[in-house]
């Protein structure tokens, strides 16, 4: 079963939620929807099921038009953010449930049941109320329901959003392991960029209802075609600082002076807009080309075991992610490294132009 998605659009009162998206998937494949909300990565998920009609375009499996063809007629399944189960059914019947509105017999009932169950880890589970459960045994149940029907294509809208962080994890490593041996098209949508990297695949990063990128996940982390999609699949957003290229030299707001380096070398002679993710930045040099900078502390956003470290100098500000906790006082003055072997480059327009060949994590 393969799912194309041709020159869709869908306009709402007048709104542009989604804007001419093409889009193939292919069967066996695992696609994660990357955008922030109201990129219109819900707005797609319902098309692909067909609980909404695009404004124009047309959708197509297996090169049949199913533009028209209502979600009961179609074999698709899908999860959402909160826990949708039956409250009055235990946890075998909500999982049957697709089962028995399929009219398959009771022994394939059971044994689909029981598979899936014991996939998802829920078996010891099976004769409990929903209430009866806790948050992550609840979704697992909801995402069963989705699995047992061995639909073609199971779409997935931030079904891990309520979750704690290591519900999630564990969430995700099974999806991974649970698809590889399915022949069905899975899509997931998130907000979460490191989310999208966990879960590999392919990636189509959404922005404002257009699709700005799709290929493998590596290679649309590694080379973002623009500014935005760099921005957006990098936690927290990658940094970008005004700079001029010359003959010899890049030049940051006037100001701050390096040499090219052979990674910049081709560049033309002109403006750009340099990018760095934060995780590149850092407290001491890692390689002969890093770049010192004096700067002041702004903040030291201390996340669990992760500190963001937001710093300023009179030209730019910059974020960078650290391992570990430091504990920072607010203008503080520092020196950080900035790694110039590192960089993009994007045009004035903010498309890319150049991509680091030794990008690193």
């Amino acid at each position: 079963m393969s799912l194309s998605l041709k020159n869709i659009t869908r306009i709402v009162d007048g709104e542009t939620w989604l804007s001419d998206i093409n889009l193939t998937l292919e069967p066996g494949s695992f696609n994660v929807l990357l955008g922030r909300t109201r990129a219109g990565k819900t707005s797609l998920m319902r098309i692909m099921a067909g609980l909404d009609r695009p404004t124009s375009g047309q959708l197509f499996m297996n090169g049949v038009d199913v533009t028209g063809v209502p979600v009961r007629e179609r074999n698709i399944s899908m999860v959402y953010q909160q826990f949708i189960n039956y409250p009055n059914l235990t946890v075998y019947e909500n999982i049957a449930s697709p089962l028995r509105l399929a009219k398959l017999s009771e022994s394939v009932i059971r044994q689909r049941v029981q598979e899936t169950a014991e996939l998802l880890h829920i078996e010891p589970y099976l004769q409990r109320l929903p209430l009866q459960l806790s948050g992550g045994q609840q979704q697992r149940t909801a995402m069963a329901r989705a699995l047992v029907k061995e639909s073609q294509i199971i779409l997935f809208d931030e079904p891990l959003v309520n979750l704690d962080y290591k519900l999630r994890e564990e969430l995700r490593t099974e999806l991974r392991s649970l698809f590889k041996e399915r022949n069905c098209i899975a899509v997931y949508a998130t907000t979460e960029p490191n989310e999208a990297l966990a879960l590999s695949g392919n990636t189509a990063v959404l922005h404002e209802g257009k699709l700005l990128q799709m290929g493998p996940t590596e290679q649309v982390y590694h080379k973002p075609l623009d500014i935005i999609t760099a921005e957006m699949f990098s936690e927290p957003p990658i940094n970008i600082v005004h700079g001029r290229v010359s003959d010899t030299e890049v030049t940051f707001d006037e100001t701050v002076h390096f040499q090219l380096n052979s990674d910049l070398r081709h560049l033309t002679p002109g403006d750009y807009k340099f990018g760095v993710r934060a995780s590149h930045v850092g407290l001491v040099p890692h390689a002969d080309d890093d770049l010192e900078l004096p700067v002041k502390v702004e903040l030291a956003e201390i996340s669990g075991s992760e500190t963001f470290l937001h710093v300023k100098n009179p030209h730019f500000d910059l974020v960078l992610h650290l391992s570990g906790v430091h504990e920072y006082s607010v203008d503080k003055d520092i020196k950080i490294y900035f790694p110039t072997h590192k960089l993009y480059a994007f045009d004035t327009q903010g498309q890319l132009v150049h991509a680091p060949h030794r990008v690193g994590g």
